[in-house]
């Protein structure tokens, strides 16, 4: 048995080893790479002078996301105008190479490339849409098909299309669920900061889930207390200070979201609050967000208030 499989691995590594060819040359320097970075240049100053003598004239792009197979590509003379367009309507472009990444210039041996070299770039695009004021921020993928005389034939594309698609939405006026200001989730919000209030600390947590995360100001973007934490963090503050007042400012908001289907209540309050020690009086302003499953609990609160305050001489 040991022996078969001594020759089934000898066989298998010869396979491996014969399907190894070689195709062509790689390089991360190149004419081509200096044409299609030029190109892009240009593409984003709105320079069609340049742009137009980068590309060969039957130039076509494609979207690399666009699943149809009849698609027909944008010609040189729309990509021209696309270039106009840009300049018009966004501010702050620029294309930049990935941080870390440089593009490759790919010279292939089969007949099928003769005389074209493929360039593949890894870019960031950046700008602010001027009427929208939608932020482009995203990596950009792009492949290209440079001719022998450093004409550009073709360019595909691969981005992230939703920053389109809401760009898109952004220029016509929708709703996105229901604001309401009263409401039986804003109840248990006011139910649970009386109970805050009157140190009741196990009325206060009893409105949340096991599984409910908290956040401040205090705290790094990837760091949460858990129930058992808030807890005992709420009980250690109260060996110190006496919470006189909890007063709402305002009215809270309950809203809920028709895109995927939020459910919160936001709040405004300022905690009346005298230390032990000494009798100082401090007022913390606080603001909530409290995030609700479908039964009508509090999975998450985001509270956008610093206890830095609670530190003060």
């Amino acid at each position: 048995m040991k022996k078969h499989a001594i020759i089934f691995v000898m066989m298998f590594s010869v396979i491996m080893y014969s399907q190894k060819k070689k195709n062509g040359k790689i390089y991360n320097e190149h004419p081509a790479i200096q044409t299609v970075e030029a190109m892009q240049q240009a593409f984003i100053k709105g320079d069609t002078i340049g742009l137009k003598s980068y590309l060969h004239d039957d130039f076509k792009a494609f979207n690399g996301m666009n699943s149809n197979p009849d698609a027909k590509g944008t010609s040189k003379s729309v990509l021209l105008r696309q270039s106009i367009f840009w300049v018009n309507n966004a501010s702050y472009l620029s294309i930049e190479r990935t941080n870390g990444a440089y593009p490759d210039a790919l010279e292939y041996e089969d007949n099928d490339n003769k005389d074209i070299m493929w360039v593949q770039t890894w870019d960031q695009l950046k700008g602010v849409h001027n009427e929208t004021g939608v932020k482009l921020n995203m990596p950009i993928h792009r492949l290209f098909r440079v001719d022998k005389d450093n004409k550009i034939l073709t360019m595909i594309t691969y981005d992230d299309g939703t920053v389109f698609d809401e760009l898109r939405s952004s220029f016509v006026t929708r709703s996105n669920g229901t604001i309401y200001n009263h409401h039986d989730n804003i109840n248990k919000v006011r139910r649970m900061m009386a109970a805050l209030e009157h140190s009741d600390v196990d009325k206060a947590f009893s409105y949340f889930t096991e599984k409910a995360r908290f956040t401040n100001l205090d705290m790094k973007d990837d760091e949460f207390n858990t129930l058992e934490q808030e807890i005992e963090g709420f009980k250690k503050m109260l060996e110190n200070w006496t919470i006189e007042s909890i007063d709402v400012n305002g009215y809270p908001d309950y809203l809920e979201y028709e895109l995927g289907g939020g459910k919160l209540v936001q709040s405004w309050w300022t905690a009346r609050m005298t230390r032990k020690s000494d009798g100082k009086k401090i007022k913390l302003p606080l603001m909530f967000i409290h995030d609700f499953n479908d039964e009508g609990e509090i999975i998450s609160e985001a509270g956008y208030y610093t206890l830095q305050a609670l530190s003060a001489k």
